[in-house]
């Protein structure tokens, strides 16, 4: 009898979270009320049947802002995931699979990288970059890879001592072709749940690179509504609707993205 599988909960709720953000981001336009760079006469407004979580200080629609800063906050959050784990993955093959020289040279690159504060590393180079979402894709992707790369280094090298791989190599068989059939189909679970974890990093780090100001000029994302709430003295007026709602949205898609990478991984 066909024992049934069990059920990663954990895995199954961040699911269903990332799910509801990938369908508003989707269906933003349907779903928000105004047009978020739409500006009216009535600023500073309390949370109403009109306006569900009130309006900034330009006049626009908070609740629309923060359906439509979905869209951006996963756009970055999963370009620069797929290119951090595309980087790690690459580099852990490269040192595991031809070691000597290569590998001393790839694993000094990656303690060189891993001593450098990431975030303060990733200001800079967006500052350098000139602000934006393509600078701070560019960012987290210089300075986010390196967890990857060291997992799949060390499976990888517990790879490479398996029979299957030994005979490949003995008949002759070229690199990229041992790493395509064998290497890398072995290492897709381990890669998927660190990209999960890596869209979780980066959707922090641009929160935190938008709130400081270093987002896309006039562009709605979680972290620039707290950079207006902020620096629009919302906080200290204590307009909860405008700054909490983007911190709470920010803190659900994270968790969502840990459950699935950390959990996933751990299940395997």
């Amino acid at each position: 009898m066909k024992r049934k599988k069990k059920i990663n909960v954990p895995v199954l709720i961040g699911s269903i979270i990332i799910g509801c953000f990938v369908l508003v981001a989707v269906f933003a336009p349907w779903i928000a009320p105004y047009d978020p760079t739409l500006t009216s006469v009535t600023t500073y407004a309390k949370p109403s049947a009109e306006h569900w979580l009130g309006t900034n200080d330009v006049g626009q629609d908070i609740f629309s802002e923060l359906i439509y800063g979905t869209r951006i906050s996963m756009l970055i959050g999963v370009f620069a995931a797929a290119i951090v784990t595309i980087i790690g993955t690459l580099f852990a093959l490269l040192s595991a699979w031809y070691g000597g020289i290569v590998d001393k040279a790839v694993t000094a690159l990656t303690n060189l990288a891993m001593a450098v504060p990431g975030l303060a590393l990733t200001t800079l180079l967006v500052c350098y970059l000139s602000p934006g979402k393509i600078s701070i894709i560019v960012a987290i992707s210089i300075t986010a890879w390196t967890g990857t790369a060291r997992v799949l280094r060390s499976r990888i090298l517990a790879l490479t001592e398996e029979p299957f791989v030994k005979i490949e190599k003995a008949i002759g068989q070229r690199d990229l072709v041992i790493m395509g059939k064998h290497l890398v189909p072995n290492l897709k679970d381990i890669i998927l749940s660190r990209g999960a974890m890596a869209v979780s990093s980066a959707m922090m780090t641009e929160a935190s690179l938008s709130f400081l100001g270093l987002g896309e000029f006039g562009e709605k994302s979680w972290g620039a509504i707290l950079h207006y709430a902020f620096f629009r003295n919302g906080v200290i007026r204590g307009f909860t609707w405008w700054y909490l709602p983007p911190i709470l949205c920010t803190s659900l898609a994270v968790l969502g993205f840990m459950l699935v990478g950390y959990y996933g991984q751990q299940s395997r």
